[in-house]
């Protein structure tokens, strides 16, 4: 089934507003008629409003790297849905594995948060993936299958188009090593699989599921033709604007 491909560049805790336009300006300047993928920006909180502004009239969307599931409240130091739409964002990242190694990110709160995602109109991009020890343990399926369950507890099949999946080898992140396409391609087959159960067999083939571990210029060409991969979420590349110019042309 085709499905169109996104491409999501989450710039961690890297880059100053002004570092932020500048990216925009020359990233642009190598994709100027590139129509074919959704393509998003996902940079820190600080940088949002520039970033929002310096993608305005293109075909560049923009995504925060995290959120709280409540509407409001005294969360210090946390910030809400209505907070990133205010503010001209589109997408949210949900779960990424730092936030569940560094800051306590629990399948419930993944649940909790694209659940408010969904209620208040933002793309998620919900992220899992096994760490080093389950995968050397045999325990891959299990951990993506248990994940995926959780993730997508209570989530209706008419909200299958709010979300698309992130897999991230954890093992593969900021290691060097990269999941092969083969391997990456059964962990998503795995995914898929039960996200059927939980949304129903249609909307799970049509539900992107992008892979997010080390991808690079030399690299995504492979995993991105691969048929169970719809897309990229790119973390060190993607601070740099010719390298994901060189992704999103794969």
């Amino acid at each position: 089934m085709k499905r169109r491909k996104v491409i999501a560049a989450n710039w961690k805790m890297y880059k100053t507003p002004l570092q932020a336009e500048s990216f925009v300006r020359i990233f642009l300047s190598h994709i100027p008629e590139h129509q074919r993928d959704e393509i998003v920006l996902c940079p820190s909180f600080v940088c949002l409003p520039t970033v929002v502004a310096a993608c305005a009239g293109t075909h560049l969307k923009v995504g925060a790297q995290n959120m709280h599931w409540m509407k409001d409240g005294a969360y210090t130091g946390e910030v809400s849905a209505e907070m990133l739409i205010s503010v001209g964002c589109t997408h949210v990242i949900i779960g990424h594995s730092e936030r569940r190694q560094y800051f306590g990110e629990t399948d419930d709160t993944v649940n909790a948060k694209l659940k408010t995602a969904i209620i208040s109109g933002l793309k998620a991009i919900v992220c899992l993936g096994e760490v080093l020890e389950e995968r050397e343990a045999g325990a891959t399926e299990d951990v993506l299958r248990r994940q995926t369950s959780r993730a997508l507890r209570e989530v209706s099949a008419e909200d299958a188009n709010q979300f698309v999946i992130a897999y991230e080898p954890v093992w593969a992140i900021g290691t060097g090593r990269t999941a092969t396409p083969d391997i990456a391609g059964d962990a998503h087959h795995i995914i898929r699989s039960e996200a059927a159960n939980q949304i129903g067999k249609k909307e799970a083939d049509h539900l992107r599921i992008l892979y997010g571990g080390s991808v690079k210029p030399e690299n995504a060409r492979g995993l991105l033709n691969h048929e169970e991969i719809d897309g990229a979420l790119v973390g060190g590349a993607s601070l740099i604007p010719e390298y994901l110019a060189q992704i999103v042309q794969y």
